[in-house]
Parts: structure tokens; sequence; C-alpha cells
């Protein structure tokens, strides 16, 4: 284990970041937590958590909660799937990135870790299991979430070849226990599923993506700190699955049956826009967009074998983590009762 030391996270109080943040306090660091005032603070309240009241877009209040850190992890981002202003995207980011990085170089920090997503590798061909290496079959961007990543990932490769000490991770979908907001939408689907609310497979089920434990991400995220390549980026994801066997599975697990229904593109294409036309004009936050429509459609087959072999990541079986979290989905519903 590396000696303890003092890190700072953005992102803090999100579902991957609150995790983050106390398996690094476990380890024995102390934490400045990044937090705006309006957060949900909640599970971060350890002794060696410093919380620093703040935000992305305000370099002083980074500088702030940098002092005395010698490590970044920079988690914050505008991950929804709509915003009024598009610019809000990139603001926050590729803009929040580069504060990130310049506080960080002003402040003597000896590593970073972004943050990216696996999205700003595109989708991958029938039949192909990408990697780091593979280039993007396509030029377009689904959603400004993905276009705005994609950019801010290569101002990352910029500043990693001009010396700055930056690693990048690329997680693919996460689920698992903790903070059931738009983050951990996977394990809310799961929920739902359960419940018998969102019973609904887009084009069948059949398209395929990555899904990865919250926990082996965290983990994943620290190894890349202590034994990353500056400017490499890792794949940290765990087994590829359709949405189909991902309900397959619940079905297993939960000893149930639950009905379902399959959902044609076009339907989707045509709810997704009202919802989209909705929010506009009306301001009220869409469930979906084309855009992540669009991306659902697609395959995101991965592999994550360049941070098995230089981090030592591991992968939490898929069927298993998904009994963990339908296990603990169970236990926030009996002690609501």
């Amino acid at each position: 284990m590396k000696q303890p030391t003092t890190v700072f996270v953005t992102g803090s109080t999100g579902f991957i970041g609150t995790k983050l943040v106390n398996e690094l306090v476990r380890k024995g660091h102390t934490v400045h937590a990044l937090t705006r005032g309006t957060s949900n603070k909640e599970g971060l309240s350890h002794e060696r958590i410093k919380l620093v009241t703040g935000d992305i877009t305000d370099r002083a209040s980074l500088k702030r909660g940098m002092a005395g850190c010698s490590q970044v992890y920079h988690l914050a981002a505008y991950a929804k799937n709509w915003a009024r202003d598009k610019q809000v995207f990139f603001d926050q980011n590729v803009d929040g990135m580069v504060n990130v990085f310049e506080a960080a170089k002003e402040s003597d920090i000896e590593r970073v870790v972004f943050t990216s997503t696996i999205v700003t590798f595109g989708p991958t061909p029938p039949g192909v299991t990408g990697n780091e290496d593979m280039p993007r079959i396509t030029g377009r961007y689904y959603t400004e979430y993905e276009e705005s990543k994609a950019v801010a990932e290569q101002k990352a490769l910029m500043y990693a070849s001009r010396g700055f000490p930056v690693v990048i991770v690329n997680p693919t979908r996460v689920y698992g226990p903790g903070k059931l907001t738009e983050g951990n939408s996977v394990s809310l689907m799961i929920d739902m599923y359960d419940r018998g609310k969102v019973p609904v497979l887009l084009n069948g089920g059949v398209n395929i993506g990555n899904y990865v434990h919250v926990d082996d991400l965290v983990r994943g995220h620290i190894l890349a700190m202590e034994k990353g390549m500056i400017g490499e980026r890792y794949i940290l994801g765990g087994e590829n699955s359709s949405l189909k066997h991902l309900f397959t599975l619940v079905n297993e697990i939960s000893g149930k049956r639950h009905f379902q229904t399959n959902l044609p593109p076009k339907i989707a294409y045509l709810y997704a826009g009202f919802e989209r036309r909705k929010a506009e004009w009306l301001g009220m936050y869409p469930q979906i967009t084309p855009g992540w429509v669009e991306t659902f459609l697609q395959d995101w087959v991965y592999s994550c074998g360049k941070a098995e072999r230089q981090l030592g990541y591991t992968i939490t079986p898929f069927k298993e983590g998904i009994r963990m979290t339908y296990e603990w989905l169970m236990e926030q519903r009996r002690k609501k009762k």
C-alpha cells in the first residue's frame, strides 16, 4: 500500500465520488472533497474528509481545495440527458477540466486521474470487441455529453503530451449499491424493472453494453493513480451483456418472472422527441432524448484487458454484481417500510 497522503476529489458527492472518497479514507488518506453548497453530502462525514465548498468553474475554489494535496481525482462532470443551454456540457466538461488541470499545475500536484467515459471511443462494429487502440468508427456524436467528453479527453491527452501528469480512465456503464442518482441509472432501472414499472426492452434488448460494478470502478481509479502511465487511457469495465440478459439475471436472482415488452426503435424515437420538445417548451426534464435512444441502439462491446495487465484491475462477475445490487435494493425497500 502506498503511503497515506492528502487527496483532492471533484465530483465527491456523486454516486462514484462518494464511494471513492470513502475508499481513500479507508486506505488511510485524507480527502479534500469539493462540494457545492446545495449538494447531497450524505456519506461524507469521516474526520479525515474535509468538505471544500466550490465549483470546477471557479478556479480559486479549486486552488483552495488543493492546498496541501499531492493527488487529484477529477470526477465532476455534467452527465445528464439534457440541458436547456447545450453550452453547459462544454462549460462543465471541457472548461471545468481545464480549470482543474491549471489549478493542479499551480499547486504542484504530483498526479491527476481524470474520469472520462467509454462513449468517447464510440460504438463497436458487429462482432468486434473494442479497446483503447480502436479508432472511432463514426465522426458523429450522439449526445452533447459524448461530444463534450471527447473534446475534454483530447485536451487531456494534449496536456499529457506537454508533461502534465494526467492518467485517463474510461468507465463503462456503472451500477451497484450507492446513491440512486442519475449517475446510477442502471441500478435505478433494475429497481423499477423489479417493481414492474419499466418492463421495456428497446429493440428487444439485443444491443450490448459493458457493465462495471461501482466497487471495481473505485478500485480501478486508485490503481490508475498508483500504477497508471502518464497520458494513457484505461477502460474500467466489466462484462459485456445485452439488456435482455441483464433482465434475465434479475429474474433468476429474484426468483420472479417479470412482464417484458418490446419497444421498437421508431416508437422510442417518437417518444424521445416528444420528451425533448416538452423539455424545450415547458422546462420539464426529459426521461430520455433522441440522442440517448440512438446511443442505446448501438453496441458498446469493450475489453478492459489493458487495465488488467498494467494496473492489476479485476472484475466482479456480472451475475454476482447484479445479485449484490438486487439484495442491496431489497434491503433499502425494507428500511423504508
